[in-house]
């Protein structure tokens, strides 16, 4: 590739270009959202992305080859991300930009003033200058797009002029231009309801530096935080980065981004996320996610995301809307052949379904959508939540998911009489308090609740994947897997295989100390469940969910004693992690609509594979970035929610779908048959458009069990 393997040049002609484009490899990058990128290229027709493939093609009118390539060369994850942002809002059912008052102003003013003028000739003039844009723009969508409601519309209004009805042509053109700001103003409210999500960046930070020997304090900007930057962030301000803290403690306030009323205490070891706000307290943050990598930067692009996407269900409507165009305009032909009566043309012109279908749906997904946001449940697009209500089997990957996610220590078993317990631990604790690793921290968070006394040591070598190794009164302490003991450093585990045994069928995670090259003891670690695991389950099944099943690396029996626990119906058992996936599609391939939850980065593949894929909070990164639904709370009863906000949403858009065609059919029959004026049903008509779009932005509640 050129320009610093950002792009090459894989097929050229006068009035197209296609660029292999690096950029699109990376997980964070969507179509809709690199298509934005190149908005302002004059010359430019559209813009097509394959992301399979990592190519975009551009379609041109003239030479801008250069300003293109220019536009690839300066390309980054951060310039697309920040470019789709700024300019969130825009649907392909309104203008871009705020609803403008104008046309309501102009036909109002026409309608007020007609009756107060005698000139016939004027008459025609005012109403037919107030009109004019209607009927020009339902001619133009005629030709560019066929028969739509536009047309409908003006020709109605068209035929009220033509036989000189002027308070009918006036009153039907006020209230389609009222009918029009408010559907626009309530699509506009639903984006901004989205918006409020994309919190603004923190523009500068301070971070810890070396100047001259000595540690210091600089104010930098975001944007050049570097990850293992240590970042300073005290009360009052909103943190930038991903990380965890490594000193200090604090009170922060995760509204924003996890729906959690309540601050949360926050001390070294806890993970922060951007966007949050420090009450109290001052910390410092060890970078761990950066710039257009953090959580705050990856909900803006899942925002872009949605605001662009269409369901199957949208676009069922928006099919609906248009078919029934034509036979709108087939009943005012019946109408006229039986009555020949141009006014009630002009009334069953009045009414059609187009607009009720083609705007209630996105405005309720979008609604639904900046409601789980605001609980902390962040779901990407209409299709998600689609896929989430079909799903009627859940399934769910033990670790992190079912449990908390946090070992803990439940057991310390000393093999020598001259090692107590606590002696044991507070040995194991002093040689791993320096490390942020899970089982670390676990045993030192032990240690300090039966009362921890440090013990000397001489420096600690850490060995990745296998353990930690120092010295303690002149004997090696080794402190890890027993593959690193036994295997590596040679200490002996024939004498006690039997306790270990027992430890492992009960589903323990064990660490092995050893100490003077024998085996001192073991320290019994648990990832416990949930408290609210079994009432989410419950909740789950009275949503229609049919089948619940379990994926876990424990043995069979210990497996079968959770799921008895918690309600779960199904469990694979003894399960590499590779075998996810393949369990996954199997069920779908016997018609089961499937929902995958995990949080690992063996889990990734499963969460692409099901229908719809739930990635828990402290997932790992790639879990996050391929699941359909990312939870930005650490409570297993999101999942719950987010089913129970999709199943109110779909009943939603079914009813305002029903309602839709209903009403609007009464309407046209009351038209066709001489019941309502051109005036009356333009307001039922409108009326009815925007009840429907009120009770969308109204949206659905999540009633928690």
């Amino acid at each position: 590739m050129s320009s610093n393997e950002k792009f090459s040049l894989v097929h050229e002609t006068s009035k197209r270009l296609r660029y292999k484009v690096s950029i699109l490899k990376n997980k964070n990058i969507d179509e809709n959202v690199l298509i934005h990128y190149f908005d302002g290229i004059e010359g430019l027709n559209t813009v097509r992305v394959n992301k399979i493939a990592a190519s975009v093609v551009f379609n041109i009118t003239k030479n801008i080859k250069n300003d293109i390539e220019d536009k690839l060369t300066n390309i980054s994850l951060e310039k697309v991300l920040s470019k789709t942002t700024t300019d969130l809002g825009c649907t392909p059912c309104i203008d871009e930009g705020k609803p403008s008052l104008k046309g309501l102003v102009r036909a109002g003013a026409i309608l007020a003033a007609e009756p107060l003028v005698s000139n016939t000739n004027v008459k025609a003039a005012l109403t037919t200058a107030a009109c004019m844009p209607l009927i020009i723009d339902g001619t133009k969508e005629l030709f560019e797009e066929g028969l739509t409601s536009k047309f409908l519309e003006a020709s109605a209004v068209a035929i009220s002029i033509v036989r000189k009805d002027f308070l009918a042509a006036n009153s039907a053109n006020a209230m389609l231009e009222l009918g029009e700001y408010i559907e626009e103003t309530t699509v506009h409210k639903s984006d901004d309801l989205l918006k409020q999500l994309a919190k603004p960046n923190v523009e500068e930070a301070w971070i810890e530096t070396d100047i001259d020997g000595k540690t210091t304090e600089i104010l930098i900007k975001t944007k050049d935080i570097e990850i293992g930057n240590i970042v300073v962030v005290g009360a009052g301000s909103t943190i930038p980065i991903d990380g965890h803290i490594v000193s200090g403690e604090a009170s922060v306030n995760q509204v924003s981004m996890t729906g959690e009323a309540e601050p949360i205490k926050k001390q070294r070891g806890d993970r922060v996320i951007s966007g949050t706000v420090m009450e109290e307290g001052r910390i410092k943050i060890w970078a761990e996610h950066v710039g257009s990598d953090t959580a705050t930067q990856r909900i803006k692009h899942y925002i872009e995301n949605s605001l662009n996407e269409k369901s199957s269900v949208q676009l069922k409507a928006t099919k609906l809307a248009d078919k029934l165009v034509p036979v709108t305009l087939g009943l005012a032909g019946v109408s006229y052949v039986f009555s020949r009566d141009f006014e009630r043309v002009a009334s069953v012109l009045q009414a059609d379904y187009s607009c009720a279908l083609k705007l209630a749906t996105p405005v309720a997904f979008k609604t639904a959508i900046s409601k789980a946001g605001q609980a902390g449940i962040m779901i990407k697009g209409a299709k998600a939540i689609e896929a989430l209500h079909s799903a009627d089997t859940f399934i769910f990957d033990k670790t992190g998911t079912l449990t908390e996610g946090e070992l803990e220590v439940v057991n310390v078993t000393s093999f020598d009489d001259k090692w107590s317990e606590d002696e044991l631990l507070n040995l194991t604790a002093s040689t791993e308090e320096h490390y942020f690793h899970p089982v670390a921290e676990a045993v030192v968070k032990a240690a300090k609740k039966r009362g921890f006394v440090h013990m000397h040591h001489e420096e600690v070598e850490f060995i990745v994947a296998h353990g930690v190794k120092t010295q303690v009164n002149g004997k090696n302490v080794l402190i890890g897997s027993r593959h690193f003991l036994e295997e590596d450093e040679g200490i002996s585990f024939k004498k006690h295989k039997i306790q270990i045994d027992e430890m492992l069928n009960n589903g323990f995670t064990l660490l092995y100390v050893g100490y003077g090259k024998k085996l001192l003891g073991t320290i019994s670690l648990e990832d416990r469940l949930r408290s609210n695991t079994k009432k989410t389950i419950e909740r789950l099944k009275k949503l229609g969910v049919k089948n619940t099943i379990m994926l876990t690396g424990d043995t069979k029996e210990r497996a079968d004693k959770i799921a008895k626990d918690v309600g779960i119906d199904t469990v694979y058992a003894s399960l590499l992690p590779t075998q996810k996936a393949s369990i996954v599609k199997q069920l779908m391939s016997e018609g089961k609509k499937v929902a995958f939850i995990g949080d690992g980065i063996n889990d990734a593949p499963a969460l692409i594979s099901a229908n719809v894929g739930i990635s828990m909070s402290k997932g790992a990164d790639i879990a996050k970035a391929t699941a359909d639904v990312s939870l930005l709370k650490d409570d297993i009863a999101a999942v719950a929610d987010a089913k129970e906000l999709a199943e109110n949403t779909m009943k939603l858009i079914n009813n305002n779908f029903n309602a839709t065609v209903g009403i609007n059919s009464v309407i046209l029959a009351g038209a066709a048959f001489g019941f309502f004026t051109p005036i009356t049903t333009a307001v039922l008509h409108n009326g009815t458009t925007i009840g429907l779009l009120l009770n969308s932005m109204r949206g659905v509640k999540i009633k928690k069990a």
